[in-house]
């Protein structure tokens, strides 16, 4: 068994980037003259939703507005999260966010064996673009095979077609990929494409039901935060590695019910 690809989901995954989300989202509602105001407990559960779009539509939907409101404030969404996505990636220019623990390792471990990286994302490209350009260097996209965004499928996660649009680019088949996700609907989608998937969930996320991941961890680990000795434990040593992956996907297929 090869391992042929590394498949990244963005947001909360390379880089716990919910709170920068939130500010934006708050600061685009205030340009549109809607004092609306996502705490942060109100953001964790919006979260459940995929896509910036839909969230800003399921809130406004939970509001109890005459029909003739809503109707009116959803014409206005587009609008709002292109400000948005525009605040966005304005912080993320000024060093919000930065690439969560073992991300740039693991990825440069990737590349030096030969082994892809991709980006399966709910979130927009200008956002992507955005915080590889920021982490990884105006050629960071370089570093990636494929980078698929939400507004490329019809249906965004827990729907896996953005993981089998990845797959399909790639021209891989799953048993030869990992995935990596942080949240319930993340795992899903990747589950239901029939990956391999390591769950690194943030305090967004922390919460949800994780259970489908294949394998659950703080982090990915790095030599200036390792992982704590129980996670450790449990792979080999205080980092997530190519080889324990490798490892892992090969007994993955190994087992009865993946024959």
């Amino acid at each position: 068994m090869m391992l042929d690809a590394l498949i990244f989901d963005v947001d909360g995954t390379i880089a716990d980037t919910e709170e920068t989300h939130r500010q934006a989202f708050n600061a685009a509602f205030i340009q549109f003259g809607l004092w609306w105001d996502w705490s942060p407990q109100k953001y964790a559960e919006l979260l459940a939703i995929s896509g910036g779009k839909e969230r800003i539509e399921h809130y406004i939907g939970t509001l109890g507005l005459p029909a003739a409101e809503a109707s009116r404030l959803k014409g206005l969404v587009p609008g709002i999260h292109e400000s948005k996505t525009r605040l966005f990636t304005e912080l993320i220019a000024d060093g919000r966010s930065p690439l969560r623990p073992g991300v740039a390792r693991l990825i440069g471990e990737a590349q030096a064996a030969g082994v892809r990286v991709a980006i399966a994302s709910t979130t927009t490209g200008a956002n992507v673009e955005a915080l590889i350009s920021a982490h990884l260097g105006r050629d960071g996209y370089r570093r990636f095979a494929v980078i698929a965004c939400g507004d490329q499928v019809q249906a965004k996660k827990p729907a896996p077609d953005i993981y089998r649009l990845v797959l399909g680019a790639l021209r891989l088949p799953a048993a030869a990929c990992v995935a990596f996700e942080d949240s319930e609907n993340g795992v899903r989608a990747a589950k239901a494409a029939g990956l391999y998937t390591v769950a690194t969930p943030t305090m967004w996320t922390a919460a949800q039901d994780l259970a489908g991941a294949d394998l659950l961890l703080p982090s990915l680990g790095d030599r200036s935060s390792p992982l704590a000795p129980a996670s450790a434990a449990a792979i080999g040593g205080p980092v997530l590695t190519l080889t324990e992956l490798a490892r892992r996907l090969h007994a993955a297929a190994r087992l009865p019910d993946a024959a």
